[in-house]
């Protein structure tokens, strides 16, 4: 195979255009395959779910919110949400990244090991950047941050010598600030 040709058929990406983070806020019918169908659309086209995050939002109604994070050329993120809005059980797509209103958080839970001063270090800075102790052994703390990507990425790079042993929830979520 040469370089001239992709090494997968999957391989979308356009050199000549500038990637985009996009966040859409997708409500659809609550029931049995919508995510699958969902994710599978993604799949089919060989785009990427940078993350993920589904959640009933009204029983009665029996509407959930899928929000997805994924990364792409302009052209190609437009063509992501026409094509979500077409899917039978979607009942309204957001772009809320283009949203003046949009607030971003991230959570991570960070667990980190250590005795004696650098127990004592990581206490300290778990305060400073306001994380929360989850649950505390002789061992170890395990910490809940959330925040924007940069105040996450600051705390895991100062744990990181401390001890740092476990990262996970680094799942990125912007929504419509509340009105």
């Amino acid at each position: 195979m040469t370089d001239a040709h992709p090494a997968s058929v999957y391989d979308l990406a356009h050199e000549d255009q500038a990637e985009n983070l996009a966040t859409f806020a997708i409500l659809v019918d609550n029931e049995p395959g919508v995510l699958h169908r969902v994710v599978g659309l993604f799949a089919a086209r060989g785009y990427n779910i940078e993350s993920l995050t589904v959640a009933e939002t009204d029983r009665n109604a029996h509407t959930s919110r899928i929000t997805i994070v994924t990364r792409g050329a302009r052209s190609v993120l437009a063509q992501i949400e026409a094509q979500l809005q077409k899917m039978v059980a979607t009942r309204h797509v957001q772009d809320v990244t283009r949203d003046p209103n949009g607030l971003e958080r991230e959570l991570a839970l960070v667990k980190v090991q250590g005795r004696g001063a650098e127990r004592v270090e990581a206490l300290r800075i778990s305060e400073i950047f306001r994380a929360r102790v989850l649950d505390t052994t002789i061992d170890s703390f395990i910490f809940e941050v959330t925040g924007a990507s940069s105040k996450i990425d600051k705390f895991i790079d100062l744990m990181r010598p401390l001890g740092l042993v476990e990262l996970a929830g680094r799942g990125c979520c912007r929504s419509p600030a509340a009105r």
